[in-house]
């Protein structure tokens, strides 16, 4: 595995920790810049906003550019942003840089994962993605609690100053181990791959993933307060519990990315049905400390245990559209990262309290399990069986043996390796996650 890839997954671990690690820093945000904690927590909506529209737009902007200066380009803007973050005097602006951040991280993953693909033969696809993504768990399980841990020590700040520091590492080792990976030969027909939304399966692909993610992050986001506020914990455990949440995650992943290729439906019914029964419970039982610890290490592991399977879904139902697949899937659990953080700020402000934010997840996730019902009934109805695409992977088909364009043309933002596994190299092991985190 070349070096470089791992540069790239060290670059993916300062932009899952920015993205992620608002969620044990509200509180001190709320309190310094004199706002509320659900509009705290629009600045996560923020974040999710660029990454929803800067996901299909840097996609596909970039195709025609260098692909190591955008990188170079990507990375900069990043870590600007992050230190814009650290010095902003006024909420408003911490918001937008919330948003130039997003956008920049939006394309890293697009053009970073082409470029990660580009650099192995085809037989080690599966693991250059993994090293990618496993910066993203990387993130969850370290980066997110030590951005609790220096919000707590140092102030919240620092926290993004630390990112800043990161991404300045991730800088240097792009500018000096990436390579030169010349442009694809054939241009991708966008055209032709925009076709893909005229297929309704790629619409319930789309509000699968993004109701399944906006549940679980409509409870995750506002966490932080719940173990304060409700749970009665001091706050030097939330950067633990926060923890706690990205080890189940992490365990989640490798379960999920192992069984999703071969039992699509059945991880997408079973994790997300899973959701569901912890948001209820976390719902119920908020005040119970105990119960409260163990709700987050399984959440982490049920929103990611499906994650693999939302991924691969995704790819399967809209195969004809390489460039916009891995973009469209990023889009749709941001999208979901957006409407629930926002709603959970609803229901705290009508005075529901902390603890209604895991009923209103509970409720995004159920109408999730509905879809899947829904998409699952319409696939076997079409005849292609319960793990099979729809039209548009016909036509994927000739990318796949050729006839399309190279694999360094194929952006795959976010994309867990399960569904690499019978296409890519069915031999690998998958072993990646989502997005989003």
């Amino acid at each position: 595995m070349p070096l470089a890839v791992y540069i790239l997954g060290l670059s993916v671990f300062a932009l899952g920790t920015s993205e992620f690690m608002l969620s044990g820093l509200l509180p001190p945000i709320a309190d310094d810049m004199n706002v509320s904690i659900p509009q705290a927590g629009l600045l996560i909506s923020a974040f999710a906003i660029g990454m929803v529209v800067g996901a299909p737009l840097l996609a596909v902007a970039t195709l025609r550019l260098p692909r190591r200066t955008t990188l170079i380009a990507l990375i900069s803007v990043f870590g600007l942003g992050q230190v814009a973050g650290a010095l902003a005097p006024t909420y408003e602006v911490l918001f937008a840089s919330r948003v130039v951040s997003a956008l920049a991280c939006a394309g890293f993953w697009a053009v970073g994962a082409a470029v990660a693909i580009a650099m192995v033969p085809v037989n080690q696809r599966a693991r250059a993605m993994a090293v990618m993504i496993g910066g993203l768990s990387v993130a969850n399980v370290l980066g997110v609690p030590l951005g609790a841990f220096l919000g707590e020590h140092f102030g919240w700040r620092s926290a993004f100053w630390a990112v800043g520091a990161a991404s300045a590492v991730a800088l240097v080792g792009v500018v000096t181990r990436i390579p030169h990976i010349p442009l694809p030969e054939k241009k991708p027909e966008l055209k032709q791959e925009l076709t893909i939304y005229r297929d309704r399966q790629v619409w319930l692909a789309i509000v699968i993933t993004a109701l399944a993610a906006g549940g679980v992050f409509c409870a995750f986001s506002y966490l932080a307060p719940l173990l304060t506020d409700v749970a009665g914990l001091d706050s030097g455990w939330v950067p633990w519990i926060l923890g706690l949440f990205g080890m189940g995650a992490l365990v989640g992943t490798m379960i999920g990315g192992r069984v999703a290729d071969a039992h699509l439906f059945g991880v997408l019914l079973s994790g997300i049905a899973a959701s569901t029964v912890f948001l209820v419970a976390l719902a119920l039982f908020a005040a119970s400390q105990v119960v409260v610890i163990a709700l987050a290490f399984l959440l982490g592991l049920s929103a990611f245990f499906t994650a693999p399977a939302l991924n691969a879904r995704m790819f399967n139902v809209a195969g004809a559209a390489p460039t916009l697949a891995g973009a469209t899937t990023t889009a749709a659990f941001n999208l979901g990262n957006t409407t629930g953080p926002w709603l959970g700020g609803t229901v705290i402000d009508l005075d529901f309290g902390f603890a209604s934010t895991a009923w209103a997840g509970a409720a995004m996730t159920a109408v999730a399990l509905a879809a899947v019902g829904v998409a699952l009934r319409l696939q076997r109805g079409s005849g292609t069986g319960v793990g099979g695409g729809s039209r548009s992977r016909l036509i994927a088909k000739s990318t796949a043996t050729g006839e399309g364009r190279p694999a360094e043309a194929v952006p795959q933002a976010r994309v867990p390796v399960a569904e690499r596994a019978g296409t890519a190299d069915r031999a690998a092991t998958p072993q990646g996650g989502p997005s989003h985190a």
